[in-house]
């Protein structure tokens, strides 16, 4: 398996098989995780009797907890040259977690065993980013980001579609549910340690060294703080996904179609992915991600001023689709702006940052809707995103779209 695309091949043939791969681990842990994720804020408040500040703090520590695990897992990814390794640590810590959210009985046993999810999500996340970035040259690499996205949510699609059924057939009891994403977990750790090679030439390139050292943070170009500036600020508009959940059943959609929303929101996101990521590799990256950002604004106004589910929904869709438009974007910024061998450390900083943003993003949200309404949440959000998108449109002026490997 090479790290470049196969002579003559062009699309999706051109992407190697690992990428494939990774993708297809992605499709089955997402799917386990987002069949969870789907119920759990109306787990939470209907069965726990948690708040909606609850809900986001403990959705704001969790994904800020996997963000920032990711930068040191993606420090150790570069130091140790094994980025596999890692990975499948990542993905076989959040398949043990699956178990302990059908059988929580207290909020506080459900913010441990998220906690440990996002933690597996950690120390995956940098060391697969990068593995992609190894498997590709720069002429594919938003194409391979979007690909490897637009799998992962498929995943996001098929999990909640599966929570759907499964509320209908166990009549509502959300723990049974809660046990049938268990076995997609195993099978993704599965596929992960069993069909995908890590390169054995990138491996032997980066021999065991010091895991970070102030002369290499000084090799992480100014094009790439930038980049995760922008990704910050975009993350502070962008919070926990449990509050779209919270908005649809507030709106008046049942318990048994709220996964309805992800679903909604997944399949956005997977149809606009790839094309948005092999579009990049075209142009210049900016101009997608300005889109995905205006888009943003859109969904957020949409969402303060619905009054039905069929709005609601609208706005979800539209989350999804911004999205597709901005998570592969970032990830491919991130490798075409940092050196090929700090790539691992340069995708755990940029997550380091955003777990921080992500963390404040979440606990404010909850707070603006226990104070203010859910509106003011999700104008809040608009504000913030207008506020990246003024930042991106300076930084414009700079190249990003077609910068070198240094």
């Amino acid at each position: 398996m090479g790290r470049l695309a196969e002579p003559g091949r062009t699309g999706l043939r051109a992407i190697p098989r690992g990428v494939w791969m990774l993708g297809l681990v992605s499709l089955f842990m997402d799917a386990s995780s987002e069949l969870v994720h789907s119920l759990l804020p109306v787990f939470l408040v209907g069965t726990l009797g948690a708040s909606a500040a609850e809900v986001g703090l403990i959705e704001g520590v969790a994904e800020a907890t996997a963000l920032v695990t990711k930068v040191f897992s993606g420090v150790l990814s570069d130091w140790f040259g094994r980025r596999k390794l890692l990975a499948v640590i990542g993905y076989g810590l959040a398949a043990l977690t699956k178990p302990f959210f059908a059988l929580a009985a207290t909020v506080e046993a459900v913010v441990l065993a998220r906690f440990m999810d996002r933690i597996g999500k950690g120390i995956r996340g940098a060391p697969r980013d990068a593995l992609v970035a190894d498997l590709v040259p720069p002429e594919i690499r938003g194409a391979a980001f979007g690909l490897r996205q637009s799998l992962d949510t498929i995943g996001a699609v098929l999990g909640p579609l599966l929570a759907i059924a499964a509320m209908a057939l166990f009549a509502g009891d959300i723990r049974l549910v809660f046990w049938l994403a268990v076995p997609p977990a195993f099978v993704a750790v599965a596929l992960l340690a069993l069909g995908v090679e890590e390169p054995a030439a990138v491996r032997n390139a980066r021999p065991p060294r010091t895991p970070i050292r102030r002369a290499e943070l000084r090799q992480l170009t100014h094009a790439y703080w930038m980049v995760v500036g922008l990704g910050a600020v975009l993350t502070l508009a962008r919070f926990s996904e449990a509050f779209l959940v919270l908005r649809a059943a507030d709106t008046g959609l049942p318990n048994t179609l709220v996964p309805l929303v992800l679903v909604v929101m997944s399949l956005a996101y997977t149809l606009s992915a790839y094309p948005a990521g092999a579009l990049s590799d075209r142009m210049d990256r900016t101009d997608l991600l300005a889109v995905g950002m205006a888009v943003l604004i859109a969904a957020d106004a949409v969402l303060a001023l619905s009054g039905g589910i069929a709005a609601t929904l609208l706005g979800v869709a539209l989350w999804g689709l911004h999205m597709g438009f901005t998570q592969g974007l970032l990830a491919a910024m991130v490798a075409d702006t940092a050196p090929e061998r700090l790539r691992g450390t340069a995708f755990g900083l940029f997550n380091l940052v955003g777990g921080g943003a992500l963390l404040v993003a979440s606990v404010v949200a909850g707070a603006l809707w226990d104070a203010a309404g859910p509106a003011a949440t999700f104008w809040a959000g608009a504000a913030f995103t207008a506020a990246a998108l003024s930042g991106l449109l300076v930084m414009r002026r700079g190249r990003w779209s077609q910068i070198p490997d240094p």
